[in-house]
C-alpha cells in the first residue's frame, strides 16, 4: 500500500525549467575546461562529490544514532525536530522547517521533491543527481516499490510505503529502523551504519560488523 503526502512548492522552480545563473554557467564552463585539459577527470569529480556528501551526511547520521540510543531525545526530535536540535547545540536558525518520519516494522517512508530538489542539506549534504532527476521525482510517487527495488531494497508485500513530498517550506528526513543486534553499540559505533540513502528512504541501515 502506498500513501502520498502532497505539499505545495511555493517558491522553488521546476528543475526542468530552471535557468542557470551566470556564475553557474561560468562554473560549468571552467569544469569542462579542466576536464578537457586533463587536470581532473569525471571519475575524480564523482569521487569528490561522493566524499563530500558522505561527510555532510554524518551530521544526519549522528542525529539518528543519538535518537536510537536516547529515548528522550528521540521523542523530542520526532515532536519538534528544529527545537530538539537547537537545544542540543546545532545551529538550525537558517534551516527550513523539518519533519522527521520514523520507519516502523510495517511502514517504510521515502522522501522526494516532486517539483524540484528540496532537501535537508544541513542534515544530508548536497542531494544526489538521481534525487533531482525527473524520473525519480515522478516514478517514486506512482510506483515506489518498483523504484525501491531498483535501489536494491525489496520490502515485504505487507509493508506500507509512505512517500513524503519535501518543499521550500518544509523538509522531510527518514529515521530508519535500528538494526537488530545493535543494542550494545554506542553513537559512534552506530553512525557508520546510517547513510544518506537510508535517511532518504531508498536503503536500509547496514548490519553491524561481527565483533562490534
Amino acid at each position: 500500500m502506498t500513501e502520498h503526502h502532497d505539499h505545495n512548492h511555493p517558491t522553488e522552480p521546476d528543475a526542468d525549467n530552471y535557468i542557470p545563473t551566470d556564475g553557474e554557467i561560468w562554473e560549468a564552463t571552467l569544469l569542462d575546461l579542466l576536464i578537457a585539459k586533463g587536470v581532473i577527470t569525471p571519475s575524480m569529480m564523482r569521487q569528490q562529490m561522493d566524499q563530500t556528501a558522505s561527510q555532510s551526511a554524518s551530521v544526519g547520521a549522528e542525529i539518528i544514532a543519538r535518537a536510537w540510543t536516547t529515548p528522550l531525545f528521540k521523542d523530542a526530535l520526532l515532536k519538534n525536530p528544529k527545537e530538539a536540535l537547537s537545544e542540543s547545540g546545532y545551529d538550525v536558525s537558517g534551516m527550513p522547517d523539518l519533519c522527521i518520519v520514523e520507519n516502523q516494522f510495517d511502514i517504510h517512508n521515502v522522501v522526494v521533491c516532486t517539483l524540484c530538489s528540496c532537501y535537508p542539506r544541513f542534515m544530508l549534504g548536497p542531494p544526489p543527481e538521481w534525487y533531482k532527476s525527473a524520473a525519480f521525482r515522478s516514478r517514486v510517487v506512482h510506483e515506489p516499490k518498483e523504484v525501491l527495488l531498483e535501489f536494491g531494497l525489496d520490502l515485504n508485500e505487507t509493508t506500507k510505503i509512505r512517500v513524503y513530498d519535501s518543499t521550500a517550506d518544509i523538509r522531510y528526513m527518514v529515521m530508519p529502523l535500528r538494526p537488530v543486534g545493535t543494542a550494545h553499540m554506542s553513537v559512534d559505533e552506530l553512525k557508520p551504519l546510517i547513510t544518506r540513502d537510508t535517511m532518504i528512504g531508498v536503503a536500509l541501515p547496514a548490519s553491524p560488523v561481527n565483533g562490534l
